[in-house]
C-alpha cells in the first residue's frame, strides 16, 4: 500500500510540474514548438508592461516569434503573434497600420512585409489559425522551406488574403477554445491569486498587471493566458 501511494504522489508531482512549464509540458517530450524562439533571441518593439504579449489576444509573443507581425497603430508600435492578430486589428477594429513587418524565419530578424516572401499552407504548425503562415527574406529560403514542408509561395497580400479568407472559421476556433481557457482560469484565479477588482479590456493587460504586482503564484505560459482570458471577460 505505501509502495502504490509514493508511486501515485511521484505521478501527481511529475504532472503538476510539467503543467508549469511555460508550454504546459505538452511539447517537451515529442517536439519542440517551431514558433518558439528563446526570450533572449525575441526583439520586442512595442513598449510597456505588456510589450511580451500580443495586444489582441494576449498569447506569448517570444513563444510565438516566428510568426511575429508589427505595425504602426495611432502613433504607436503594436506586435501581433500572428498574421491572424493583424487581420482582426485592421479588418474587425478597423485601424490604420503603417509600416507592417513580419519576422523572417532565417534570421528572426523583422522585414517589411513587402519583402517578405511567405509559405501558406505548409505541414508545420501555424499560429491562430489552422492554416500556416510563415515569412522569409529571401525565396530561394521560402522555396526550400515549401520543399520540405509543402505549402505555397505568396507575397503579403496573398498571405494577407488567406489569413481573411481563413478569418471567420480561424476565429470560431480560437473563441472555442479560448473559452475553455477562460473556465481553467476562473479556478486558478481562484486557487492562487490574490483577489483583483481591477477591469482589463485584454488579456494581455491582464497579465501584465499580474506579473508587475505579482498576485498569483507561480503562475506562466497557458496558466498566465487562462488567468489573462478570464479577468479580461468576466
Amino acid at each position: 500500500m505505501r509502495r502504490l501511494l509514493f508511486s501515485v504522489l511521484a505521478f501527481l508531482t511529475a504532472v503538476t510540474l510539467q503543467a508549469d512549464k511555460p508550454d504546459g509540458g505538452m511539447h517537451q517530450a515529442k517536439h519542440k514548438m517551431f514558433q518558439r524562439v528563446p526570450a533572449e533571441k525575441a526583439t520586442l518593439l512595442q513598449q510597456g508592461d505588456a510589450k511580451m504579449f500580443c495586444p489582441e489576444c494576449g498569447m506569448n509573443l517570444p513563444m510565438f516569434y516566428k510568426t511575429n507581425h508589427v505595425a504602426e497603430v495611432d502613433g504607436k508600435t503594436k506586435q501581433y503573434c500572428s498574421l491572424h492578430c493583424l487581420v482582426e486589428d485592421r479588418e474587425i477594429n478597423h485601424k490604420t497600420l503603417k509600416n507592417i513587418r513580419v519576422v523572417d524565419v532565417t534570421t528572426l530578424q523583422f522585414i517589411p512585409v513587402e519583402e517578405a516572401f511567405y509559405v501558406v499552407g505548409s505541414d508545420v504548425k501555424g499560429t491562430m489559425s489552422m492554416t500556416s503562415k510563415y515569412a522569409f527574406g529571401t525565396k530561394e529560403a521560402a522555396d526550400a522551406f515549401a520543399k520540405a514542408h509543402g505549402g505555397r509561395v505568396t507575397d503579403f497580400q496573398g498571405a494577407y488574403e488567406a489569413a481573411k479568407a481563413d478569418f471567420t472559421k480561424d476565429t470560431a476556433m480560437i473563441s472555442e477554445k479560448q473559452a475553455m481557457m477562460a473556465q481553467k482560469g476562473e479556478m486558478l484565479y481562484r486557487k492562487r491569486c490574490k483577489p483583483v477588482s481591477k477591469r482589463f479590456t485584454s488579456p494581455a493587460e491582464a497579465k501584465a498587471y499580474i506579473v508587475k504586482k505579482g498576485l498569483c503564484e507561480g503562475l506562466q505560459g497557458k496558466q498566465l493566458q487562462a488567468v489573462g482570458l478570464y479577468l479580461s471577460r468576466r
